[in-house]
């Protein structure tokens, strides 16, 4: 695994000061054109209250579809209609968007992935809906959990990526991760030295662990590495049969939570200040007092 993959490294750099993000929580089912409907709805809504960077969760078009390989072929390239429906949202809203994930059969090289599984894609659109960066979800969730599902096996139907991926956008430098990748706390400490300001979560964590270790986590994480955690999730009882957690939030580089969903649908709006995140880090440069002989 590495810091940043060679073709995902942003191009240029971005001095921001101040942002207004948006978060969308859904509870989506298996129809990707019903989600799709939501979602824009959501989307605008976000907008509207004037945010300039949107996120959205972790399978926002289709959560434990049976046909999640024939939804991702349909991905593989920038035509497919889920991708065309955030093409179409960000340079319509004038508005970047982190787009959760979606699944898709195709790798960063372009190469198709074997057999019957596929990779969750996380996309990042500009406000002219052009996909600038994209990161695969390296690390499964497969656990078992004392809910309705008991048993999740999520690399029977996912490939697991390989790099970790930055994006420069107008609400600072993104570190893109997703959901499980939360728990190994190594992903974030690379991302940080890698010049990541805020960190994005895409989430679709079960009721059961997220009510014990979500918030926990969000707020270790940005603690951990001085910057803003975003996290779009779903929260609620799905027509899969599934239950999310939600409470999308968005946390300080101090800990503190900025602003927090509960479950349902709902949109988020938070301002970013970005001089926080670099304030925090002079009076604490733990970035630089790390000593490479003994961290992981």
């Amino acid at each position: 695994m590495t810091p940043v993959s060679g073709k995902q490294q942003p191009q240029r750099e971005r001095r921001v000061n101040n942002c207004t993000i948006g978060l969308v929580q859904m509870v989506s089912g298996v129809d990707v054109e019903a989600n799709l409907q939501r979602a824009e709805v959501l989307l605008r809504d976000a907008a509207e209250q004037g945010a300039k960077v949107l996120f959205l969760p972790e399978n926002f078009a289709a959560l434990a579809s049976p046909d999640v390989h024939q939804i991702a072929a349909g991905e593989a390239n920038a035509s497919g209609p889920i991708r065309q429906f955030l093409t179409d949202q960000a340079k319509s809203l004038r508005c970047w968007i982190v787009g959760g994930t979606l699944p898709t059969t195709s790798r960063l090289d372009g190469s198709q992935v074997p057999g019957n599984r596929v990779r969750a894609a996380c996309l990042v659109l500009d406000d002219h809906g052009q996909e600038v960066s994209r990161y695969d979800k390296i690390h499964m969730f497969d656990v078992d959990v004392a809910d309705n599902q008991r048993r999740y096996r999520e690399s029977d139907t996912f490939e697991p990526g390989e790099d970790l991926a930055l994006a420069d956008t107008p609400a600072g430098r993104l570190g893109l991760t997703v959901c499980y990748d939360i728990r190994f706390p190594s992903v974030y400490q690379r991302l940080m030295t890698a010049g990541a300001e805020v960190l994005s979560i895409p989430s679709a964590f079960t009721r059961p662990t997220g009510e014990a270790h979500f918030e926990v986590l969000m707020r270790a994480r940005a603690i951990e590495t001085l910057s803003y955690a975003v996290a779009a999730c779903q929260g609620g009882d799905h027509d899969s049969g599934r239950q999310t957690w939600g409470h999308s939030m968005v946390v300080g580089p101090w800990g503190d939570i900025l602003g927090q969903l509960e479950s349902g649908e709902g949109t988020l709006v938070v301002e970013l200040d970005l001089e926080a995140v670099r304030a925090r880090r002079t009076e604490l440069p733990v970035l630089h007092q790390r000593r490479a002989q003994i961290d992981i």
